[in-house]
Protein backbone atom coordinates (compact mmCIF):
# COMPACT_ATOMS: atom_id res chain seq x y z
CA UNK A 1 0.00 0.00 0.00
CA UNK A 2 1.66 3.57 -1.13
CA UNK A 3 0.36 6.91 -0.45
CA UNK A 4 1.86 10.11 -1.83
CA UNK A 5 1.70 13.28 0.73
CA UNK A 6 2.50 16.75 -0.43
CA UNK A 7 4.86 18.57 2.43
CA UNK A 8 6.01 21.64 3.23
CA UNK A 9 8.79 20.63 6.63
CA UNK A 10 11.74 19.52 6.79
CA UNK A 11 11.54 15.66 6.53
CA UNK A 12 14.85 15.00 8.42
CA UNK A 13 12.37 15.67 11.37
CA UNK A 14 9.11 14.24 11.31
CA UNK A 15 6.64 13.34 14.53
CA UNK A 16 5.53 9.67 14.48
CA UNK A 17 2.08 9.10 11.99
CA UNK A 18 0.64 7.02 15.02
CA UNK A 19 -0.24 9.45 18.10
CA UNK A 20 -0.34 6.35 19.82
CA UNK A 21 3.23 6.06 19.72
CA UNK A 22 4.32 9.62 20.74
CA UNK A 23 2.87 9.23 24.24
CA UNK A 24 5.69 9.59 26.53
CA UNK A 25 6.35 6.72 28.88
CA UNK A 26 5.20 9.00 31.62
CA UNK A 27 1.67 9.35 30.37
CA UNK A 28 -0.83 6.65 31.84
CA UNK A 29 -2.74 4.28 29.57
CA UNK A 30 -6.23 5.01 29.77
CA UNK A 31 -7.14 1.34 29.72
CA UNK A 32 -6.19 -1.14 32.01
CA UNK A 33 -7.45 -4.40 32.30
CA UNK A 34 -5.99 -7.47 34.21
CA UNK A 35 -6.86 -10.88 34.19
CA UNK A 36 -10.76 -9.89 33.60
CA UNK A 37 -13.04 -12.26 34.14
CA UNK A 38 -17.05 -11.98 32.75
CA UNK A 39 -19.67 -15.02 33.78
CA UNK A 40 -23.23 -15.07 32.67
CA UNK A 41 -25.43 -17.67 34.55
CA UNK A 42 -27.91 -18.43 32.31
CA UNK A 43 -30.36 -21.21 34.22
CA UNK A 44 -28.28 -24.03 35.26
CA UNK A 45 -25.62 -22.84 33.20
CA UNK A 46 -22.74 -20.61 33.82
CA UNK A 47 -21.27 -19.33 30.50
CA UNK A 48 -17.53 -17.92 30.36
CA UNK A 49 -17.82 -14.84 28.58
CA UNK A 50 -14.30 -13.49 29.65
CA UNK A 51 -11.97 -15.65 31.50
CA UNK A 52 -8.10 -13.92 32.35
CA UNK A 53 -8.48 -10.70 29.45
CA UNK A 54 -5.57 -8.57 30.17
CA UNK A 55 -5.72 -4.97 27.73
CA UNK A 56 -4.18 -1.52 27.95
CA UNK A 57 -5.32 1.37 25.47
CA UNK A 58 -2.78 4.58 25.35
CA UNK A 59 -4.80 7.92 24.97
CA UNK A 60 -5.94 9.40 21.59
CA UNK A 61 -5.57 5.77 20.55
CA UNK A 62 -7.28 4.56 17.40
CA UNK A 63 -7.92 0.61 17.75
CA UNK A 64 -10.08 -1.91 16.59
CA UNK A 65 -11.01 -5.25 19.01
CA UNK A 66 -11.58 -8.22 16.72
CA UNK A 67 -13.11 -11.55 16.97
CA UNK A 68 -15.71 -13.95 16.01
CA UNK A 69 -19.40 -14.34 17.63
CA UNK A 70 -19.20 -15.36 20.76
CA UNK A 71 -15.51 -14.53 21.58
CA UNK A 72 -16.30 -11.94 24.21
CA UNK A 73 -15.58 -8.95 22.29
CA UNK A 74 -19.29 -7.57 22.72
CA UNK A 75 -19.32 -8.17 26.58
CA UNK A 76 -15.70 -6.43 26.87
CA UNK A 77 -17.27 -3.08 25.19
CA UNK A 78 -20.58 -2.99 27.82
CA UNK A 79 -18.03 -3.46 30.93
CA UNK A 80 -15.87 -0.50 28.99
CA UNK A 81 -19.02 1.18 28.95
CA UNK A 82 -19.99 0.79 32.08
CA UNK A 83 -23.11 -1.19 31.17
CA UNK A 84 -21.99 -4.38 32.81
CA UNK A 85 -19.77 -5.26 35.84
CA UNK A 86 -16.69 -8.05 35.18
CA UNK A 87 -17.14 -10.71 37.36
CA UNK A 88 -13.49 -10.83 38.54
CA UNK A 89 -10.05 -9.09 37.93
CA UNK A 90 -9.27 -5.36 37.57
CA UNK A 91 -10.68 -2.53 34.98
CA UNK A 92 -9.90 1.13 35.23
CA UNK A 93 -11.21 3.64 32.34
CA UNK A 94 -9.58 7.15 32.91
CA UNK A 95 -8.33 6.30 36.54
CA UNK A 96 -11.69 5.04 37.37
CA UNK A 97 -11.92 1.62 39.17
CA UNK A 98 -14.89 -0.24 37.22
CA UNK A 99 -15.35 -2.88 39.57
CA UNK A 100 -15.77 -0.42 42.40
CA UNK A 101 -18.05 1.88 41.32
CA UNK A 102 -21.08 3.08 42.52
CA UNK A 103 -24.26 3.15 40.67
CA UNK A 104 -24.43 6.82 40.71
CA UNK A 105 -20.32 6.82 39.57
CA UNK A 106 -21.48 4.74 36.56
CA UNK A 107 -24.10 6.98 35.51
CA UNK A 108 -21.67 10.18 35.85
CA UNK A 109 -19.18 8.02 33.99
CA UNK A 110 -21.53 7.58 31.12
CA UNK A 111 -22.47 10.99 30.76
CA UNK A 112 -19.29 12.60 31.27
CA UNK A 113 -16.00 9.57 30.32
CA UNK A 114 -17.79 7.66 27.52
CA UNK A 115 -19.43 7.96 23.91
CA UNK A 116 -21.47 4.98 21.98
CA UNK A 117 -21.58 4.78 18.58
CA UNK A 118 -24.38 1.76 17.98
CA UNK A 119 -24.80 0.04 15.12
CA UNK A 120 -28.54 -0.02 15.17
CA UNK A 121 -29.40 3.68 14.24
CA UNK A 122 -32.48 3.05 16.79
CA UNK A 123 -30.47 2.87 19.83
CA UNK A 124 -28.76 6.45 18.56
CA UNK A 125 -31.36 8.47 17.06
CA UNK A 126 -34.87 10.32 18.10
CA UNK A 127 -36.47 9.82 15.04
CA UNK A 128 -39.18 13.31 15.20
CA UNK A 129 -35.89 15.38 15.94
CA UNK A 130 -33.62 17.50 13.23
CA UNK A 131 -29.97 15.94 13.06
CA UNK A 132 -29.04 18.98 15.75
CA UNK A 133 -31.49 18.48 17.97
CA UNK A 134 -30.38 14.63 18.52
CA UNK A 135 -27.07 16.20 18.94
CA UNK A 136 -28.22 18.56 21.68
CA UNK A 137 -29.75 15.88 23.35
CA UNK A 138 -27.26 14.02 25.83
CA UNK A 139 -25.93 17.72 26.41
CA UNK A 140 -29.48 18.45 27.64
CA UNK A 141 -29.47 15.61 29.42
CA UNK A 142 -25.80 15.73 31.27
CA UNK A 143 -27.09 19.62 32.16
CA UNK A 144 -25.02 21.31 29.48
CA UNK A 145 -27.12 24.01 27.31
CA UNK A 146 -26.82 27.37 25.75
CA UNK A 147 -25.52 28.98 22.73
CA UNK A 148 -21.74 27.62 23.50
CA UNK A 149 -23.17 23.92 23.55
CA UNK A 150 -25.40 24.28 20.27
CA UNK A 151 -22.31 25.76 18.41
CA UNK A 152 -20.48 23.03 19.40
CA UNK A 153 -23.03 20.28 18.43
CA UNK A 154 -23.04 22.58 14.87
CA UNK A 155 -19.28 21.80 14.97
CA UNK A 156 -19.77 18.66 15.52
CA UNK A 157 -22.11 17.94 12.62
CA UNK A 158 -19.57 19.92 10.86
CA UNK A 159 -16.96 17.42 11.03
CA UNK A 160 -18.79 14.41 10.35
CA UNK A 161 -19.74 16.34 6.93
CA UNK A 162 -23.44 16.89 7.58
CA UNK A 163 -23.15 20.97 8.18
CA UNK A 164 -25.99 21.13 5.24
CA UNK A 165 -27.90 18.37 6.89
CA UNK A 166 -28.30 19.45 10.59
CA UNK A 167 -32.17 20.84 10.21
CA UNK A 168 -33.09 17.37 8.73
CA UNK A 169 -35.37 15.24 10.34
CA UNK A 170 -34.25 11.29 10.00
CA UNK A 171 -36.26 10.44 7.28
CA UNK A 172 -34.64 12.67 5.39
CA UNK A 173 -31.26 11.31 5.61
CA UNK A 174 -29.86 8.30 4.16
CA UNK A 175 -28.54 5.48 6.29
CA UNK A 176 -24.64 6.32 5.85
CA UNK A 177 -26.10 9.96 7.07
CA UNK A 178 -27.60 8.99 10.02
CA UNK A 179 -24.60 6.59 10.90
CA UNK A 180 -22.59 9.97 11.02
CA UNK A 181 -25.19 11.76 13.17
CA UNK A 182 -24.53 9.06 15.54
CA UNK A 183 -20.93 10.12 15.72
CA UNK A 184 -21.51 13.09 16.52
CA UNK A 185 -23.78 12.17 19.47
CA UNK A 186 -21.09 10.36 20.72
CA UNK A 187 -18.72 12.74 20.97
CA UNK A 188 -21.46 15.39 22.23
CA UNK A 189 -20.48 15.66 25.87
CA UNK A 190 -16.64 15.66 24.99
CA UNK A 191 -15.88 12.37 26.27
CA UNK A 192 -12.30 10.81 26.52
CA UNK A 193 -13.45 7.12 25.34
CA UNK A 194 -15.78 6.73 22.36
CA UNK A 195 -16.52 3.25 21.75
CA UNK A 196 -17.91 2.23 18.42
CA UNK A 197 -19.94 -1.10 18.58
CA UNK A 198 -20.18 -2.52 14.70
CA UNK A 199 -20.13 1.00 13.40
CA UNK A 200 -20.54 -0.03 9.66
CA UNK A 201 -22.85 -3.13 9.75
CA UNK A 202 -25.49 -1.95 8.12
CA UNK A 203 -23.65 0.51 5.72
CA UNK A 204 -22.44 -0.27 2.25
CA UNK A 205 -18.51 -0.59 2.07
CA UNK A 206 -17.78 2.52 0.31
CA UNK A 207 -20.02 4.25 3.25
CA UNK A 208 -18.18 1.72 5.54
CA UNK A 209 -14.75 3.18 4.10
CA UNK A 210 -15.66 6.52 5.15
CA UNK A 211 -16.95 6.35 8.38
CA UNK A 212 -13.46 4.17 9.57
CA UNK A 213 -11.77 7.59 7.93
CA UNK A 214 -13.98 9.65 9.67
CA UNK A 215 -12.82 7.99 13.05
CA UNK A 216 -9.34 8.54 12.17
CA UNK A 217 -9.91 12.32 11.12
CA UNK A 218 -11.56 12.73 14.31
CA UNK A 219 -9.41 11.45 16.58
CA UNK A 220 -6.74 13.43 15.03
CA UNK A 221 -8.97 16.65 15.95
CA UNK A 222 -10.17 16.32 19.17
CA UNK A 223 -8.19 13.40 20.49
CA UNK A 224 -10.42 10.87 21.57
CA UNK A 225 -9.30 7.22 22.36
CA UNK A 226 -11.18 5.90 20.22
CA UNK A 227 -12.44 1.77 20.39
CA UNK A 228 -13.73 0.11 17.26
CA UNK A 229 -15.51 -3.44 17.89
CA UNK A 230 -16.35 -5.12 14.84
CA UNK A 231 -16.13 -8.74 13.01
CA UNK A 232 -14.63 -7.31 10.09
CA UNK A 233 -10.56 -7.70 9.90
CA UNK A 234 -10.42 -4.97 6.79
CA UNK A 235 -10.51 -2.53 9.63
CA UNK A 236 -6.71 -2.75 10.30
CA UNK A 237 -5.97 -0.83 7.54
CA UNK A 238 -7.99 2.13 9.13
CA UNK A 239 -6.44 1.62 13.28
CA UNK A 240 -3.44 2.14 14.26
CA UNK A 241 -3.58 -1.44 16.41
CA UNK A 242 -6.32 -4.51 16.39
CA UNK A 243 -6.32 -6.50 18.78
CA UNK A 244 -7.40 -10.15 18.28
CA UNK A 245 -9.65 -11.81 21.35
CA UNK A 246 -10.16 -15.59 21.01
CA UNK A 247 -12.30 -17.30 23.50
CA UNK A 248 -12.36 -14.74 25.96
CA UNK A 249 -8.89 -13.34 26.18
CA UNK A 250 -6.74 -11.47 23.80
CA UNK A 251 -5.18 -14.09 21.54
CA UNK A 252 -3.00 -11.37 19.15
CA UNK A 253 -2.26 -8.21 17.97
CA UNK A 254 -1.30 -6.24 14.86
CA UNK A 255 0.24 -3.38 14.72
CA UNK A 256 0.17 -0.63 11.32
CA UNK A 257 3.34 0.89 10.83
CA UNK A 258 3.89 3.90 8.49
CA UNK A 259 7.44 4.57 7.30
CA UNK A 260 8.88 6.68 4.77
CA UNK A 261 9.65 4.83 0.95
CA UNK A 262 11.46 7.68 -0.61
CA UNK A 263 11.16 11.78 -0.76
CA UNK A 264 10.51 12.95 -4.24
CA UNK A 265 10.81 15.86 -6.21
CA UNK A 266 7.85 17.12 -8.06
CA UNK A 267 7.37 20.35 -9.39
CA UNK A 268 9.69 21.57 -6.90
CA UNK A 269 7.85 20.14 -4.11
CA UNK A 270 8.26 18.03 -1.45
CA UNK A 271 5.95 14.76 -1.11
CA UNK A 272 7.04 12.17 0.89
CA UNK A 273 6.13 8.86 -0.14
CA UNK A 274 4.49 6.37 2.88
CA UNK A 275 4.55 2.71 2.51
CA UNK A 276 2.15 1.09 5.15
CA UNK A 277 3.36 -2.82 7.26
CA UNK A 278 1.39 -4.59 9.28
CA UNK A 279 3.59 -6.29 12.60
CA UNK A 280 1.72 -9.04 14.21
CA UNK A 281 2.21 -10.31 17.75
CA UNK A 282 0.85 -12.98 19.60
CA UNK A 283 0.20 -12.25 23.57
CA UNK A 284 1.53 -13.99 26.80
CA UNK A 285 -0.30 -13.26 29.33
CA UNK A 286 1.11 -12.37 32.40
CA UNK A 287 -0.08 -15.93 33.92
CA UNK A 288 2.91 -17.30 30.82
CA UNK A 289 -0.34 -18.54 28.81
CA UNK A 290 -0.03 -18.36 25.04
CA UNK A 291 -2.55 -18.87 22.11
CA UNK A 292 -0.91 -20.65 19.55
CA UNK A 293 -2.56 -19.25 15.90
CA UNK A 294 -5.21 -21.97 14.53
CA UNK A 295 -3.46 -22.91 11.44
CA UNK A 296 0.17 -23.62 13.03
CA UNK A 297 -1.52 -26.03 15.36
CA UNK A 298 -3.38 -27.70 12.24
CA UNK A 299 -0.10 -27.65 10.32
CA UNK A 300 1.69 -29.17 13.74
CA UNK A 301 -0.83 -31.34 14.17
CA UNK A 302 -0.91 -30.34 17.92
CA UNK A 303 -3.98 -31.94 20.06
CA UNK A 304 -4.66 -32.80 23.93
CA UNK A 305 -0.99 -32.62 24.82
CA UNK A 306 2.00 -31.11 23.81
CA UNK A 307 5.59 -31.42 24.01
CA UNK A 308 7.07 -27.66 25.05
CA UNK A 309 11.31 -27.68 25.06
CA UNK A 310 13.73 -24.88 25.39
CA UNK A 311 16.97 -25.33 23.26
CA UNK A 312 18.88 -21.99 25.29
CA UNK A 313 17.68 -20.04 22.54
CA UNK A 314 14.06 -20.33 21.66
CA UNK A 315 10.93 -22.51 23.05
CA UNK A 316 9.87 -25.64 20.69
CA UNK A 317 6.56 -26.61 20.87
CA UNK A 318 5.68 -29.97 19.39
CA UNK A 319 2.88 -33.00 19.26
CA UNK A 320 3.52 -35.23 22.31
CA UNK A 321 3.60 -38.34 20.23
CA UNK A 322 6.70 -37.18 18.21
CA UNK A 323 8.50 -36.02 21.02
Amino acid sequence: MERVFDVSVDTRSRPSENPAETVGPATEPLIVCENLVKIYKVADLEVVALQGLDLVVQPAELMAIVGNSGSGKSTLLNILGGLDRPSAGRVTVAGRDMVKMSERGLVRYKREVVGFVWQQTARNLIPYLTALENVELPMMIAGRSGRKWTEWAKELLDAVGLADRMRHRLSALSGGEQQRVAIAIGLANRPRLLLADEPTGSVDTATGNRIFDMFRELRDAYGTTTIIVTHDISVMAKVERTVAIRDGRTSSELIRRVRVEDVQQVDGRSQVVLGETHEEFTVLDPAGRLQIPRDYIERLGLRGKVKVDFDGEQIIVRPADEA
